[in-house]
């Protein structure tokens, strides 16, 4: 197992420099110069274009402009805005919104998932398993942003159960709408992985064996079989969870959420190479960490997986 988790970290090296390389790549191939766009419709003087191009390596070819990043990653430091604050200040201020938000979102998706997708599976065929498929179609097929709306106005204006927009105060209390409208965004597809799961294991020899023994279904269910059920289930959250990570842009946009999402989205529009490249770059090793703790769970839930040299 330790050799294992040894090769997935050094994994993470080549990764990391392919993504960033390429997401860099971009960022240098969009048309424009990002420095002239600061200045809106005025014409900068040359010597202070020149001066702004020369202080964030703008004047230098693609390569030296990529290990200038690197270096400075490997010192701590992500860079400098075009507004002239710290990338690091950025990312400190806003990724534990996006981090809350993402975690409750992913805890009200995987919950809904392996309740209803569970009761789902132990009653095929009847009324609760096709208004549960039918509902989860729904929520399939509504846009992230019709959902988010429907909520705002019915859940915070009409009922006032939550607040309509969450702003500066975004502690864990004031996620709870856009956390809700994401972790049912995400529920259905989660659902239907697990209901499908739990099918299949049913239906396995070593189920049948274990009612044969004399076992309760209190005790087959939970025990053998919801817990090889889970793989599925969990790879989706896995990955939902670092999508989310990246930021739920539409989502952080309706609910006012002072999240990752709105920062890469006005970055990207300002081609800030430093800001859309460092986000990128804490993203990548996020993602990298939860699907490492991910197959480490597999050999936990499973004990067919086993990990070897």
């Amino acid at each position: 197992m330790l050799g294992y988790i040894l090769r997935r970290i050094l994994q993470v090296i080549p990764v990391f420099l392919g993504s960033t390389l390429l997401i860099y790549f971009l960022v240098f191939a969009m048309p424009g110069n990002p420095i002239l766009a600061l200045f809106g419709d005025k014409t900068p003087n040359p010597a202070v274009l020149a001066q702004l191009e020369a202080q964030y390596h703008l004047d230098q070819p693609f390569i030296v402009q990529y290990f200038y990043y690197l270096a400075g990653i490997f010192q701590g430091n992500m860079g400098v805005t075009f507004s002239g604050q710290s990338v690091n200040d950025v990312l400190a201020r806003t990724l534990p919104v996006t981090g809350r938000l993402a975690i409750m979102a992913i805890a009200i998706e995987f919950v809904l998932a392996i309740i209803i997708g569970t009761v789902s599976a132990l009653r095929k065929g009847k009324i609760f398993d096709n208004v549960a498929l039918v509902t989860s179609l729904i929520f399939v097929a509504v846009p992230i942003f019709v959902l988010a709306f429907l909520a705002q106005y019915f859940l915070a204006i009409q009922l006032g159960w939550f607040k309509p927009t969450v702003g500066s105060q975004n502690d864990w209390g004031d996620l709870w709408l856009p956390a809700i409208v994401l972790g049912f965004s995400l529920y259905a597809t989660s659902m239907r992985l697990m209901r499908g799961s739990v099918i299949d294991t049913l239906n396995q020899d070593w189920v049948r064996t274990a009612y044969s023994k004399g076992m309760s279904r209190r005790r087959v269910i939970p025990v053998h079989v919801l817990r090889n059920s889970l793989i599925p289930v969990i790879t989706n959250s896995a990955t939902n969870f670092g999508v989310l990570l990246v930021g739920a842009t539409v989502t952080e946009a309706i609910f006012n959420v002072p999240g990752v999402g709105n920062t890469l989205f006005q970055a990207t529009l300002r081609h800030e190479g430093p800001t859309i490249v460092s986000f990128v770059t804490v993203f990548v090793i996020l993602y990298v960490l939860v699907n490492l703790v991910i197959d480490l769970l597999y050999g936990l839930l499973d004990p067919r997986i086993r990990y070897v040299k």
